[in-house]
């Protein structure tokens, strides 16, 4: 459960945010940014309680997700960016730490980019710097595929919407939106990331969204990263698999 709850008014949303962990000024706060067409809870359940055991964590629910209703404007990356900083202004937090996972990770990417001075270490789950780091079976949606959500992970996201939004019958508008600006034109290129300059922690699994070859190249360009391939992994479990996935980011955070 969270330490608190509320809402920020920022660029027209009444966007909610929880806090978790300890605050008492020895650590930079963790900013958890969810995956497209899911919230809090079902992102990061799995990781929460550890990540927070020892730092304060504030995870908002992005425009259209969860307890944030949803308003009359697109869903795109820089938009997404824009409204997590405004976040952490109106919150009075000058730098923090970032894990995002699948379109949160292009968010937390994009505030990276654009915004150096506000993130300190990045954590990147699932993410991509061009469109062409997918999985022609992901960008196409052929949904034989194995890497593509099943029909039991629609169900249960379907059920956290419904559990959590304001209005719970606009699910399928998420989804469309949340698709076209999955597969939107990514606004980075090789110069952006060689110009990162956070410490950054690249994870995907090996049946991920995200082409292997893809990631080795982020790897590459970004100036001080690592990569971690987690394997028997899917897109929808990567940030369940805790035994693997928590070493990692306590080491790499801390």
């Amino acid at each position: 459960m969270p330490k608190s709850t509320g809402y920020a008014k920022v660029n027209g949303l009444e966007m909610y945010y929880e806090r978790h962990g300890v605050e008492d000024g020895t650590k930079r706060p963790l900013v958890l940014l969810h995956g497209g067409g899911l919230t809090v809870g079902l992102t990061f359940a799995a990781v929460l309680p550890a990540l927070a055991g020892s730092r304060p964590v504030v995870a908002p629910e992005l425009q259209g997700h969860g307890h944030t209703a949803d308003i009359d404007r697109e869903i795109s990356v820089p938009l997404l960016a824009s409204d997590v900083v405004a976040l952490l202004d109106e919150l009075g937090i000058p730098r923090a730490d970032f894990l995002g996972f699948s379109l949160g990770g292009l968010t937390a990417l994009e505030v990276a980019a654009r915004h150096p001075e506000r993130v300190g270490r990045l954590v990147l789950a699932a993410t991509q710097y061009s469109q062409d780091g997918y999985h022609e079976e992901v960008r196409t949606l052929d949904h034989t595929s194995p890497r593509l959500p099943s029909q039991d992970d629609f169900q249960e996201m379907a059920d956290a919407y419904a559990a959590t939004a304001p209005h719970p019958e606009r699910f399928q508008v998420l989804l469309a939106k949340c698709t076209g600006a999955a597969h939107a034109p990514l606004p980075w290129t090789a110069d952006d990331l060689r110009a990162l300059s956070s410490p950054t922690l690249l994870v995907i699994g090996d049946t991920d969204f995200v082409r292997v070859e893809h990631a080795a190249e982020m790897r590459r360009l970004i100036p001080d990263a690592r990569l971690a391939v987690l394997p028997a992994t899917t897109h929808m479990n990567l940030m369940r698999r805790t035994a693997l996935l928590l070493p990692l980011l306590d080491e790499f955070l801390d």
